[in-house]
């Protein structure tokens, strides 16, 4: 039987650009992408611009550019919240004309006074205002705020596609304000207006904004408008079980892309922060929104794990074309402001660095070799394994390497008939090999390394080894 299709399907993701993008919100935007594009739907992006001190156009771009390197493609324009203000503004008064709001002019100070009152009585210290029911004749002419006149009695029950059932008592919610005395919409409202305005239709968030709900709730209800599908989804902790925070390393999009982690391997990865699909754990873009759903999310934190996110790397790298890791190389060469590399002499030896790598920073360092300059310089380990002896051998196998057709098959053939006639194992060859073409001990095969080098190259590194005869013959 083919699963009932939802349809039309529109989620959200809404970030404050008061900072980097982090690592919790980049989760939660790729549950809403996943979504929306499991269903044909849209994924929308509003900035959440408001906070007109702490807003900045860097970290708006910082926002863009985070989504942008996800692969996060979002539908239309994005909607800026503080250019929606007077829409704001405008659902307050009609909220205030249809009387599920009321003009309030308690002041701050009688305010604290209500509540220090109510701690000296053991009572609740939700503050109830005197004029919730006041005739607006008797209103002064002062400034106000405008409040929600919210049921006093009673439960709001949120069904939430994550959390299950969840029920608040009416009378533990406050009459919240709606509009401040400066006309300036507060968060729960703005974000009501908005998301019902751009037809949001699965609100997929932290499950910090559970309490959120209810009064978010109870405007959609005083509007008469149709509540989206709430889906709280765990937050990510450490791995000390503890909110995700500085202490536990790396919590910017930016500081992963920076680290060499390519994109697909985060989006599987978050993917699996508190969703999953049976027992996968590696998975492919369109797997993952071929089986993305709301009921494979669960309820506990989800655990930060950078070992698995490398092991989820590396087989993202091995999986990739070579050409997409060498654009991924460049992209993480311009963010992580490291020196740049020869793309042309990087790109043969893609294909032999790139199955023992976890990273991108990885992939450069194994292809140390096919980036280096002749003359190779050994490092101190490497220059054990260039003793008189070795040299000797090295200048040995050159001339057959000078006629040898450059195959793997024959390379081989010719490095293990020295190493036979000579009494020895080929490991004791390797090292030599390995010493003159790198200036390293831990390099992929020789044999690879050889083939990407080329033959005239391998040559000239092995002449650079053994150094040239004083009589100046060449080797």
């Amino acid at each position: 039987m083919s699963e009932p299709q939802i349809a039309p399907v529109v989620t959200r993701i809404a970030p404050s650009p008061t900072g980097t993008m982090h690592i919790g919100t980049a989760r939660t935007a790729l549950f809403n992408w996943l979504f929306a594009r499991r269903h044909g739907g849209q994924f929308l992006l509003r900035i959440e611009d408001t906070d007109r001190e702490r807003s900045t156009p860097e970290a708006t771009d910082t926002i863009f550019q985070g989504l942008k390197w996800l692969g996060l493609d979002h539908d239309g324009e994005a909607v800026s919240q503080f250019d929606q203000v007077p829409r704001h503004a405008e659902v307050a008064h009609a909220m205030l004309a249809s009387g599920h709001a009321y003009r309030c002019f308690s002041t701050q100070e009688e305010i604290e006074a209500f509540r220090e009152a109510a701690r000296q009585a053991g009572t609740t210290t939700l503050f109830q205002s005197p004029w919730r029911d006041s005739d607006p004749a008797d209103h002064p002419d002062t400034p106000s705020v405008i409040r929600l006149k919210a049921p006093r009695d009673g439960t709001t029950v949120i069904a939430d596609a994550v959390q299950g059932k969840v029920t608040f008592r009416n009378d533990q919610l406050d009459d919240m304000v709606l509009l401040r005395s400066d006309g300036t919409p507060t968060y729960m409202l703005a974000v009501v207006v908005d998301d019902h305005d751009m037809g949001v239709t699965h609100v997929i968030r932290g499950d910090d904004h559970l309490n959120n709900a209810a009064r978010q709730a109870q405007i959609y209800d005083a509007m008469g408008w149709t509540q989206p599908v709430w889906a709280h989804i765990p937050l990510i902790h450490g791995a000390d079980g503890k909110k995700l925070s500085k202490r536990h390393g790396a919590t910017g999009v930016e500081e992963y892309a920076a680290m060499g982690y390519p994109a697909q391997a985060l989006r599987n990865y978050l993917a699996r922060l508190g969703w999953s699909h049976g027992d996968d754990e590696f998975f492919t873009d369109e797997q993952a929104r071929a089986w993305f759903d709301l009921e494979g999310i669960g309820r506990a934190p989800a655990r930060l794990d950078l070992k698995k996110l490398e092991n989820l790397s590396g087989q993202h790298l091995s999986a990739m074309p070579d050409t997409d890791i060498l654009a991924a190389v460049q992209d993480w060469i311009a963010r992580a402001d490291v020196p740049p590399v020869d793309i042309d002499r990087l790109a043969p030896a893609i294909p032999i660095v790139k199955d023992a790598s976890r990273t991108l920073p990885q992939i450069v360092e194994r292809a140390h070799f096919a980036l280096v300059d002749r003359p190779v310089t050994p490092d101190e380990k490497a220059a054990k394994a260039l003793d008189p002896v070795s040299r000797g051998i090295l200048s040995e196998l050159t001339p057959h390497l000078q006629t040898a057709s450059w195959t793997r098959d024959v390379l081989e053939g010719v490095v293990g008939d020295l190493a036979q006639s000579r009494g020895l194992g080929l490991g004791k060859l390797a090292a030599p090999l390995r010493a003159a073409l790198a200036g390293r001990t831990a390099t992929p095969s020789v044999f690879d390394m050889m083939l990407v080098l080329g033959q005239d190259e391998t040559l000239l590194r092995l002449q650079d080894a053994v150094g040239e005869p004083e009589s100046g013959e060449h080797i």
